[in-house]
């Protein structure tokens, strides 16, 4: 997912969008222990995700409050 395409999410779709990550991080290393994955980057990509999904979600939450 882009930065771009990101920013241009409400905080409320953010929210969602990182429980989602979250939620598909946890069956990746489900899936990765069990060996059903043998593409162990995809988790790496997805944790980078919900990384960036994070520290805009706290960009847009600190321009709120303010």
């Amino acid at each position: 997912m882009k930065v771009v395409e990101i920013r241009k999410l409400s905080t409320e779709q953010l929210t969602e969008e990182s429980v989602k990550l979250r939620d598909e991080i946890a069956e990746l290393r489900r899936r990765i222990r069990q060996g059903e994955v043998s593409n162990v980057r995809l988790a790496r990509t997805k944790r980078r995700d919900l990384a960036r999904v994070l520290t805009i979600l706290g960009e847009q939450l600190q321009k709120e409050s303010m």
